[in-house]
C-alpha cells in the first residue's frame, strides 16, 4: 500500500497524483491525515469468492440444478464469515471492503435465495410467486442497509432482525431439503411461509443471539472436543435435513424469545 499526505496548509500534495479509477481511502493517523492507495487483497478476495457462490447459485437455479445452487449459498455463508475475520486478524479492515462486503452480501444472501426459491417453486403461482419472492429480497436489502447504520450503537450480543445469512440458510436448506419431491401444494405453501418469514423477520426489530460473547479462545474441558465431533458427524449424516432444522429453529427462536419476555412476571405470592 503507498500513502499519500496533504501539506500543511491542507492542500493535496501534487507529487501525489491518484490515478483515475483507482480507489483512495483518507483516514487519521496520528493525528495527521493519511491518504491510502489500493486495495487489500486477500479479505477481498475471500468476498469475491462469496460473490461467485451467489452468482453460482443464480445459474445452477435458472438450470434446475436445485442442489448444487443451494450447497453454494452455504459455501458462500462459510466466505462470509471468513473475510471480516481474516481483515481484523491480519488488519487488513477498509471501507472499501466493508461496502464490498455487504453488495456481496445482497447477492449471495438476498437475490440468491430469492431467486432460488422462486425457480424451484414459487415461479408456478405467477404473481404472488415473484411477490413472495420480493419481500425476501426486499428485505435481505433493508436488514443489510439499517445493519450497517447500526455498527456501533447497539449491544454487539445481539443483531436486530434475523441476520440475513441466516435467512438465506432458511430458503437454501429449505431447497435443498426438498428438491427431489415431487411439486405439491403443501410443499409450496411451506416454501411461501419460509421465504415470505424470513424476509418479515430481517427487518424486524426481534433480537437474535449473535453468539459474540463466546470465548473461543479459552481453556475447556476435554470431552468439549468430543461435543464437536459428534457436530460434525450429525452434520455429515444429512447435511440437507440438519442445517435447515438448525437455522430454522435459530429463525423460530427470536419471535419466542420476544413473545416469552413480553409476558409480564406474577408477583411473588399473587393469587392465581
Amino acid at each position: 500500500m503507498t500513502e499519500e499526505r496533504k501539506s500543511a496548509d491542507g492542500k493535496q500534495n501534487p507529487d501525489y497524483e491518484v490515478e483515475a479509477g483507482e480507489v483512495v481511502e483518507e483516514e487519521l493517523v496520528g493525528g495527521a491525515p493519511v491518504r491510502r492507495k489500493g486495495i487489500y487483497l486477500l479479505p477481498n478476495a475471500l468476498t469475491t469468492a462469496s460473490l461467485f457462490s451467489g452468482f453460482y447459485a443464480i445459474v445452477s437455479a435458472a438450470n434446475g440444478v436445485f442442489d448444487n445452487a443451494a450447497i453454494a449459498i452455504f459455501v458462500s455463508m462459510i466466505l462470509d464469515g471468513l473475510d471480516g475475520r481474516v481483515a481484523r486478524m491480519t488488519n487488513t479492515q477498509s471501507k472499501f471492503g466493508e461496502e464490498y462486503d455487504s453488495l456481496a452480501d445482497m447477492v449471495a444472501f438476498g437475490v440468491a435465495p430469492g431467486l432460488v426459491a422462486f425457480f424451484w417453486s414459487l415461479n408456478a403461482f405467477d404473481k404472488v410467486g415473484w411477490a413472495i419472492t420480493f419481500i425476501y429480497v426486499a428485505g435481505a436489502a433493508l436488514r443489510l442497509a439499517r445493519f450497517n447504520t447500526q455498527i456501533g450503537s447497539v449491544d454487539k450480543k445481539f443483531f436486530v432482525g434475523l441476520p440475513s445469512p441466516a435467512a438465506a440458510a432458511c430458503v437454501a436448506g429449505l431447497v435443498w431439503c426438498f428438491h427431489l419431491f415431487e411439486p405439491s401444494t403443501w410443499l409450496t405453501l411451506l416454501t411461501m411461509f419460509v421465504v415470505g418469514g424470513a424476509g418479515v423477520l430481517m427487518v424486524s426489530n426481534i433480537l437474535y443471539r449473535s453468539f459474540k460473547d463466546l470465548d473461543l479462545r479459552g481453556r475447556v474441558p476435554f470431552a468439549a472436543i468430543l461435543l464437536v465431533v459428534l457436530v460434525f458427524v450429525v452434520i455429515a449424516l444429512d447435511p440437507a435435513t440438519v442445517l435447515f432444522t438448525g437455522f430454522l429453529i435459530y429463525a423460530l427462536s427470536g419471535p419466542v424469545r420476544a413473545l416469552f419476555r413480553g409476558k409480564p412476571r406474577k408477583a411473588p405470592g399473587a393469587a392465581d
